[in-house]
């Protein structure tokens, strides 16, 4: 083993963010290798969990170094399909340390039920795990997009509804997952946490009330 593939499997970040990663698993949040990790290692550069690995087995191999300059990865190997999403939400928040996409079978279908940009949460404690929310009473906005399989437009036009307000640490892909993240890992670990919970909330509401 090179020098540099030693550093890379001692890197701290990267063992963490593959701990996360079974957690994450062993919560159905992630089948079938879906979903996609990343950690920031740099000004314009991150570890990202490369395409097809089943995210409850990672290990620090799996991840693999990308930079960018706007919109123009580089990698050697073949990152996941939306890394240049994942680098659009570090460019458009410096702080942002963590980016994290899951699949929850909750998630996916709560974004099928609204045609609407984004679903607006109101009454719910949990609305504090969300960073910046301080009371229940708060609207706590959650970005709705439609789903495309072109991830650069996807990311442009994220990047454009941020520049009228930026996004609440989540947002959704129509059909698709759930995006979240945090200025640390343990941060975003919370808010993928807590998204999860608040979204589970209004599925059950919306059962027993017979909405929507």
């Amino acid at each position: 083993m090179n020098s540099t593939a030693q550093l890379h499997q001692l890197n701290p970040n990267a063992i963490a963010l593959c701990a996360l990663g079974r957690w994450v698993a062993n919560r159905q949040w992630v089948p079938a290798t879906g979903g996609n990790f990343s950690i920031r290692s740099g000004d314009n550069s991150a570890l990202v969990t490369a395409s097809g690995k089943e995210k409850g087995e990672l290990s620090p191999q799996d991840l693999l170094p990308v930079s960018w300059q706007g919109q123009q990865l580089s990698c050697s190997g073949t990152p996941s399909a939306e890394t240049a999403l994942h680098a659009m939400l570090y460019q458009l928040n410096p702080a942002t340390k963590a980016v994290l996409h899951t699949h929850s079978v909750q998630a996916t279908v709560f974004s099928r039920l609204f045609t609407q940009d984004n679903y607006l949460f109101a009454g719910y404690e949990m609305q504090k795990a969300i960073s910046g929310i301080s009371s229940h009473e708060q609207l706590l906005p959650l970005a709705i997009f439609d789903n495309t399989q072109d991830i650069p437009a996807l990311a442009a036009e994220v990047a454009q509804r941020w520049h009228k307000q930026p996004l609440q640490y989540g947002l959704l892909v129509r059909g698709h997952g759930l995006y979240v993240w945090g200025n640390s890992l343990e941060q975003a670990k919370r808010h993928l946490e807590g998204w999860e919970f608040l979204i589970n909330c209004e599925l059950e509401r919306f059962k027993i009330a017979g909405l929507p």
